[in-house]
């Protein structure tokens, strides 16, 4: 009777995680589906499982549209991402090791400070981040769209408290060999908290590549698009291309697959260790 239960209960959590995934791959179908049809297939009211002319062109005409250069806004957008995540790293690991371990009489109230950044909204910020971006000639440049957002307070607060917890006793080993604090942090920390620089690397990434109005507002000029602002341009209010946005979207969406498979194992160790929610 027993092992009857146990067997229905691993059937019905088998069966709720597959309707679970099916739910979670509903958008990527559509995406992928409407990608590969026409208009007429995609705004038809009589719906197909999938279109029976597969336009495998359409792709090719993404890459070749001369009103939207959807090449370059990928290169910009990765170029942007991967530089604003390894800038966070380095930043905000650094003050979060210095914030746990270097004596300093003030490093809490620097510390509460920082956290109370985050009590500030965006829009606050965004009038004077711009005005201070312009007067520098920023404009339209890969600085104006990385440098401003370089910084994480969240970052920073999830190193401070898994440095916190990090064991003194590597730490202690590496004094005893002559080692500084830069030199302890360098050889010692950072080779063992890969965990948590996978998942905080991960949400860096994630915010970097989804990231809309500033780029928007920063990237006057076509060649400093991202990939969020062109998505935007396939629906205005002279024009919807619709086939255009769906495998633009899917396409987009790729490299953040990537990232996860090949952090997946990283991620979530550093989500385990650090608490993140």
């Amino acid at each position: 009777m027993d092992d009857a239960l146990v067997r229905a209960g691993r059937a019905l959590r088998l069966a709720l995680l597959a309707a679970l995934a099916l739910l979670f791959l509903i958008p990527f179908y559509l995406l992928v589906r409407n990608g590969l049809a026409d208009e007429r297939d995609i705004t038809s009211p009589e719906w197909t499982f999938f279109p029976a002319d597969v336009r495998w062109g359409n792709v090719r005409e993404l890459f070749q549209d001369p009103s939207v250069p959807f090449a370059r806004s990928l290169l910009n957008s990765a170029l942007i991402a991967v530089a604003t995540t390894l800038g966070t790293l380095l930043l905000a690991s650094l003050a979060g090791y210095g914030l746990a371990r270097i004596p300093y009489r003030h490093a809490n109230k620097v510390f509460y400070g920082i956290l109370g950044t985050l009590l500030v909204p965006a829009a606050v910020t965004f009038v004077p981040s711009f005005v201070l971006v312009s007067s520098l000639g920023w404009i339209s440049t890969l600085r104006g769209l990385i440098v401003p957002t370089l910084f994480s307070a969240f970052a920073c607060f999830v190193f401070r408290q898994y440095f916190l917890g990090f064991p003194r006793e590597l730490e202690d080993a590496a004094q005893v060999d002559g080692l500084g604090y830069w030199r302890t942090y360098w050889r010692v920390v950072v080779p063992n908290s890969r965990p948590v620089f996978a998942a905080v690397g991960t949400i860096v990434f994630l915010g970097a590549w989804n990231s809309f109005l500033w780029p928007l507002v920063i990237g006057q000029d076509q060649s400093a698009w991202t990939v969020q602002v062109a998505l935007s341009s396939f629906t205005t209010a002279q024009v919807v291309r619709l086939h255009e946005l769906f495998v633009a979207a899917a396409v987009s969406i790729l490299p953040l697959l990537l990232v996860f498979l090949c952090f997946q194992r990283w991620i979530v160790a550093g989500v385990e260790r650090s608490g993140i929610d």
